[in-house]
């Protein structure tokens, strides 16, 4: 196809605004393409490389304004392009507002590129519309491997080259691709779409080959060759990454009510790195630029599919960026305790003596890309696998959750360096109580609290559904009084570890209607409390006890909590008729008196308000 064609199609599709009339077009464009079909389908998205890949063209937009400045003519610069871009916003319009052909220099007369696709006729100047949608893919690809000294000047040769031959609407779109600025209204699901339409294959085939395979070009090339039954045959390949699985805010209310028995997780402030693991090495080098596996050996550099010298692991981020180099201390981790091909998802957690250090710490290490053997001794790291996409040929995205789980645990028998497993611990509950503990559990170690998953789930890629939730934060708070605790057990049998929440009886906060000195019970709380703060909180309350029976102390209400929790709801445990859904810890109100605290008039009115 000429890419002249592909640009006005393009054109097309911007000005529609319906996604039936959009999808509609991007299907015509898909019926009508020959050979590059798999580019087409990248390109329509603003896409150079598929999806899985972590190659770029790496080239900054002041590179493409010098080249769109050099096809230009003499009298523009660098600066003057970027001065137009300021007033019209839009890369594309100031390419195509340009005369470009029939400027000299290297790239015009070879192309740029491996390819050498420029004028035939040696005047350096070639007619436009001759450019097609195959040699702007084999340019870009020289582009983006161009490397080393020079290689700036060689990017820029090559895209001055391909301006030069450009007419105004083909710089538009040419442009808006150099820079991932596509902006037609195309997205994933256009392209989905459009595929299963041309070619008469089920949506859900297209939806569960793009899962597996994370190329839009090879599923659409896959689609029109071999129909339904080639789609069904496309499986995870260890080396290829995949989109992760995501989760959604949601409260433990909202699990156990959907649910009825919850799988519960730790959830932890690090990294997501998805982890492919062949111990007769990938398919190909995942940081090798040249291989790409839907390509020919010839177009790929002549690199191809070889095995000979390729790594064992290859970790990738949550945007499929290859970190391996990165993280040496998880793929001395993944080479020693793996010995069967593997797919797994974690997260990679810094840490400082075993305790867990903030996200940013991580990022300090996934940005390193020199002296990483000093990096690491600066910031140690952790990983916490939680999930198995994949395991000694096995495939096991449509396998439930647990069953995963129990594979994860299987094949990778992994410890830290405290002896603990790094395969995170999954628990199923059915009560709300069990889960508030499994989320002390894991404050207390230091991390963010909890993941409440479906155990029937599967693992759905790049989706973000009602399987996975994060436990939303406390949508809203009270100002509460002590009025009782409970002492702990075992290391923290020296401390008070539960306590008992109280509203004032009568009037609104802070109308200094408390002189009767009644408040009425609202709950519990023992989440959200560190062992440090429970020492705080013990040296506090303790001058404060006035009886004690067992376990159970009555505290005089002198100190106030802030508390959150997720919801209000009626309950004959507690003297107010309510009780708190989850409470949390948020700190001690040291400027509040327990005049000052809030109301039952006030826990009413919330409850009616939910």
């Amino acid at each position: 196809m000429q890419f002249g064609e592909f640009a006005d199609i393009a054109a097309e599709i911007e000005e529609l605004s319906a996604d039936t009339e959009i999808t509609e077009q991007v299907t015509h464009l898909f019926e009508g393409a020959t050979d590059d079909l798999p580019v087409l389908a990248r390109f329509v998205q603003g896409r150079v490389f598929p999806a899985w890949a972590s190659r770029t063209l790496d080239i900054g937009p002041n590179y493409c304004y010098e080249a769109i400045a050099r096809a230009a003519g003499t009298n523009v610069s660098a600066d003057d392009v970027e001065d137009r871009l300021a007033e019209v916003g839009d890369i594309g319009e100031v390419a195509a507002s340009y005369d470009f052909g029939g400027q000299q220099g290297l790239g015009a007369f070879t192309g740029g590129g491996a390819s050498g696709t420029g004028a035939s006729d040696g005047s350096g100047t070639s007619g436009a519309n001759d450019l097609t949608v195959a040699e702007v893919a084999d340019e870009l690809d020289a582009l983006a491997a161009a490397e080393g000294s020079g290689s700036q000047d060689t990017k820029i040769d090559i895209l001055f080259a391909l301006f030069n031959r450009a007419d105004a609407v083909e710089a538009r779109y040419l442009a808006r691709l150099v820079l991932s600025e596509m902006r037609i209204g195309v997205g994933e699901g256009t392209v989905r779409d459009a595929v299963a339409g041309a070619f008469d294959v089920p949506v859900e085939s297209v939806e569960r080959a793009l899962q597996v395979s994370n190329d839009y070009g090879e599923v659409a090339r896959v689609a029109r060759e071999e129909g339904e039954s080639g789609l069904a045959e496309l499986d995870l390949e260890v080396g290829r990454p995949v989109q992760a699985m995501l989760a959604q805010a949601g409260t433990v209310g909202d699990a156990l009510e959907d649910w009825e028995e919850v799988a519960v997780e730790w959830k932890y402030d690090g990294a997501r790195v998805q982890i492919h693991y062949d111990p007769e090495g990938l398919g190909w080098d995942a940081a090798d630029d040249s291989a790409d596996p839907t390509r020919s050996a010839d177009a790929a550099g002549g690199e191809g599919r070889n095995r000979d010298n390729a790594r064992e692991v290859a970790i990738f981020s949550r945007n499929m960026e290859d970190v391996t180099d990165a993280l040496p201390e998880v793929v001395e981790e993944v080479e020693a305790n793996l010995d069967a091909p593997a797919i797994l998802d974690g997260e990679v957690v810094a840490t400082e003596d075993g305790d867990p250090l903030p996200f940013q710490e991580v990022l300090r290490r996934f940005r390193r890309k020199h002296d990483v053997a000093r990096a690491r001794e600066e910031v140690e790291l952790d990983l916490f696998a939680f999930d198995c996409l994949h395991a000694a040929g096995d495939d096991l995205l449509r396998t439930p959750l647990p069953e995963r789980h129990e594979r994860l645990d299987a094949i990778f028998d992994a410890e830290d360096g405290s002896g603990e497993s790094v395969v995170s611990s999954l628990h199923l509950a059915d009560d709300a109580d069990e889960i508030a503990s499994i989320e002390t559990k894991a404050l207390d170690a230091g991390h963010e609290g909890i993941m409440l998953k479906n155990p029937d789930s599967t693992y759905s890629p790049g989706r973000r559904g009602k399987n996975w939730l994060k436990r939303k934060p406390d949508v809203e708070t009270l100002d509460l009084v002590v009025t009782g605790a409970e002492w702990g057990e075992g290391r923290r049998a020296s401390f008070l570890g539960t306590f008992l929440l109280s509203a004032r009886a009568d009037g609104d906060a802070g109308d200094g209607d408390a002189s009767n000195g009644e408040f009425e019970t609202l709950g519990k709380v023992a989440t959200g409390i560190t062992d440090e703060e429970l020492a705080d909180l013990t040296d506090l309350l303790e001058p404060h006890i006035r009886k004690q029976e067992g376990q159970e102390v009555e505290i005089a209400p002198k100190v106030v909590f802030e508390v959150g929790y997720e919801e209000i709801q009626e309950s004959p445990t507690y003297s107010s008729g309510y009780a708190l859904r989850f409470p949390r810890f948020l700190g001690v109100r040291d400027d509040k008196d327990p005049e000052s605290a809030d109301s039952l008039a006030r826990v009413e009115r919330l409850a009616d308000e939910q």
